[in-house]
């Protein structure tokens, strides 16, 4: 239980400073990501399922698929155990939910997001820590 409750800690300090790609705050001051979105389920020894769940500032958010790619990718770098990541759209709260779902829970699609320079910058200046 102990453990389970570091790793939620761990998981939300990381994605609470991730920044919006069109506002200056973070996720977590728009509240897009909050206490109750991070959820930590032990899935093996020492390996944990990560499962996010964000809400969009409005329905038809259009920067929703790479807010979850960055969420994704922060968590990736930043996790200091053995993990699997989840990371979906809080139900009823976007007009695609599903499709976003499903981009950002695809291997293949985040690696191929990534691979393209313009977003990769994007991504970047969202997850990175200001001095």
């Amino acid at each position: 239980r102990f453990l389970i409750t570091t790793a939620l800690s761990r998981a939300l300090d990381i994605i609470r400073t991730i920044r919006d790609p069109e506002k200056p705050n973070t996720l977590e001051e728009l509240e897009v990501v909050t206490e109750n979105c991070v959820e930590v389920q032990e899935i093996g020894e020492d390996e944990y399922l990560v499962i996010i769940r964000f809400t969009p500032t409005v329905p038809h958010c259009s920067l929703a698929t790479l807010i979850g790619l960055c969420l994704r990718i922060k968590l990736q770098r930043c996790l200091p155990f053995r993990h699997k990541l989840e990371i979906y759209i809080s139900e009823g709260t976007h007009s695609t939910e599903e499709d976003i779902n499903k981009q950002i829970n695809d291997k293949e699609r985040v690696a191929a997001a990534m691979e393209n320079p313009n977003l990769r910058e994007i991504v970047e200046q969202c997850v990175t820590e200001p001095d």
